[in-house]
């Protein structure tokens, strides 16, 4: 169940659709402003309706990446709990076709990297904006290396809206890390007021452009969709609420950065997945993967959600 209540999904359905003068330009074609966003994409990308076709066993991708799962374990955990975790995903029979990814705590770090098996990579939850230094409390991208990380998470929702990081440090952070040999998964999305506002596209926009205009290169980067009202609160955009926002996502990247980038760059969902509804989420054309939170901390689950990938696999 994506929404726990009927009125909720109905108010987050209508927030996601209503226009905004910045999603005019996609729409240049269209001599009237009612005609919405999606009314171009539903009739020129993957979401028209057509006729059936002969049945055959594709993998529904819209891009042309591979599945990509990240775990972000937060501040959750000890030594013990780790360890446990650890044991449970190298114990786990995980689909070949998929890169994984887990985000341990800062200094549960070492441990995992030293114990976990070498098919899944270690990200960072965060890092600092440069070289290392007089920084209290930061993390250098040069530290994150020397313990073996591959991948750091920036601009989730928790470090905008808690911590406070806007989206311009947030950008010259990715391109620090990017400089440096790191891959960065980077976070987008709306709060809960920001869709019934009918900002979706507006706020999502904006933090792209931010990693636009900073980063030098999108060849290893991977956005993260992640609705803030879905993250830890059981409400989970529907499948067809996150393929729309994903959608919207791979067409401004084709608009604003190029053909090549929006086919290749990875856009993966992230808010309250879990084993549950990744599979029905899974089969949508542009969700290329999840970031996960609180199901990531129990390892037959997340590796249930590695393994949705199979649903890729549809009658088309």
């Amino acid at each position: 169940m994506a929404v726990t209540s009927t009125s909720l999904a109905s108010q987050l359905s209508i927030g996601l659709r209503r226009p905004s003068p910045k999603l005019d330009s996609f729409n240049a074609q269209s001599s009237s402003a009612t005609h919405s966003f999606f009314d171009t994409l539903h009739s020129n990308l993957r979401l028209s309706i057509s006729p059936p076709k002969p049945s055959r066993a594709v993998v529904a991708m819209a891009g042309s990446g591979k599945f990509f799962v990240g775990g972000n374990w937060k501040c959750n955990g000890t030594k013990d709990s780790i360890s446990k975790l650890v044991s449970d995903l190298n114990s786990a029979k995980l689909e070949p076709d998929v890169d994984v990814v887990v985000a341990p705590p800062f200094v549960y770090i070492n441990q995992v990297n030293n114990s976990i098996t070498n098919r899944i990579e270690i990200s960072a939850q965060n890092s600092w904006v440069g070289k290392g230094g007089a920084f209290t409390g930061e993390i250098s991208v040069e530290q994150l290396k020397d313990l073996g990380c591959k991948w750091v998470i920036l601009g989730h929702s928790e470090r905008r809206h808690i911590i406070g990081e806007k989206d311009e440090f947030i950008g010259k952070k990715a391109a620090y890390a990017l400089s440096e040999g790191l891959g960065v998964i980077a976070c987008i999305g709306e709060l809960l007021e920001e869709r019934e506002a009918g900002k979706t596209f507006d706020v999502c926009f904006q933090q792209l452009k931010a990693f636009a205009d900073a980063v030098p290169s999108w060849d290893n980067i991977v956005i993260a969709y992640e609705p803030v009202w879905a993250i830890g609160t059981g409400k989970v955009a529907t499948p067809q609420q996150a393929q729309e926002v994903h959608v919207a996502v791979r067409e401004w990247l084709k608009k604003n950065v190029s053909a090549e980038v929006a086919s290749k760059t990875r856009i993966i969902y992230g808010g309250s997945v879990n084993a549950g509804n990744s599979a029905e989420l899974a089969k949508q054309e542009d969700i290329d993967g999840f970031l996960v939170g609180g199901a990531s901390l129990k390892g037959p689950d997340f590796a249930t959600i590695v393994n949705s990938v199979t649903s890729k696999k549809v009658a088309a």
